[in-house]
């Protein structure tokens, strides 16, 4: 992508980059929300750990909440959801209760330097450039409180490359830009599962078969490679839509942290992700 050198061909190129995540990230999940929501309920154990560590009285953002699951994890902090899914956002609000708004990570509506932490989880390896990663990276950090002696600190999930245990298969050799289906489920309802039937819940899992991936690192040639055949679709029982993903390479996460003005405290790895806790540098 140009920078200064043609501020024309970039604005040309961000708004290309903004019409295919609508289509092939935001359009997707306000389709299968319902549905997807129905398979999300469980919290993940270092989100969790994250979330419960936290000062009483601590006020946090959940950036990309989808159904909203981690904003009630922690009674005692004060939590607001946003995502760019109006599906998701009405389910969070209506159906769990929680406060969550309809915004992009790269345009959050919320005051600078004002949060005591921030979590987004499997959400910045839908933006599809790398500019545009960071650039939400840096939007997270810029809303987290900037004090020397106790800075504000956002947690952050992204897809794995390397998942060669997984049932995808993927490892450092794959390609880093692919879709991954999902197969809608007709019929699901979108309510929260609770906890004495969690075992059923279970077996609304994403049907998340091997991912079309490019053949390059190129996006143009990545997303040719990667759009998904009419009759694949068709021989489908349910209907199948692609979202958009850009694997992280181990430590790619932390330079994506560096390069938005944060500094990496800790990171792991955990359930196919990694993740890192940042704080402003």
């Amino acid at each position: 992508m140009s920078t200064d050198s043609n501020p024309i061909t970039t604005e040309a190129e961000e708004k290309k980059e903004e019409v295919y995540e609508a289509e092939h990230v935001h359009k997707v999940y306000d389709i299968i929300a319902p549905h997807f929501s129905a398979t999300r309920y469980k919290p993940w154990p270092i989100v969790e750990r994250f979330l419960r560590e936290m000062p009483a009285g601590s006020v946090g953002l959940d950036v990309g909440c989808g159904n909203g699951k981690y904003l009630g994890v922690n009674p005692s902090l004060f939590m607001i959801g946003t995502d760019r899914s109006r599906g998701l956002a009405s389910i969070a609000n209506h159906e769990f209760k929680h406060e969550a708004h309809v915004a992009d990570a790269l345009d959050l509506p919320h005051p600078p330097g004002r949060f005591d932490f921030a979590i987004s989880i499997a959400v910045i390896h839908h933006f599809s450039s790398p500019e545009r990663r960071v650039q939400a990276v840096r939007s997270i950090l810029a809303t987290l409180r900037t004090d020397k002696e106790n800075p504000g600190r956002a947690l952050i999930y992204v897809w794995a490359l390397e998942q060669k245990n997984s049932r995808r298969g993927w490892d450092e050799n794959s390609p880093q830009d692919v879709f991954v289906p999902w197969v809608l489920q007709k019929g699901n309802k979108s309510k929260q599962p609770k906890e004495k039937s969690q075992k059923q819940a279970k077996n609304l899992v994403e049907t998340e078969v091997k991912a079309t991936a490019s053949p390059s690192g190129d996006s143009a040639q990545t997303r040719a490679a990667c759009e998904p055949e009419e009759e694949k679709k068709e021989a489908e029982p349910n209907p199948v839509y692609n979202r958009y993903y850009h694997l992280y390479k181990q430590g790619e996460l932390g330079a994506d942290a560096v390069e938005a003005g944060g500094k990496v405290i800790e990171a792991g790895y955990e359930k196919d992700n990694h993740w890192a806790i940042i704080i402003p540098a």
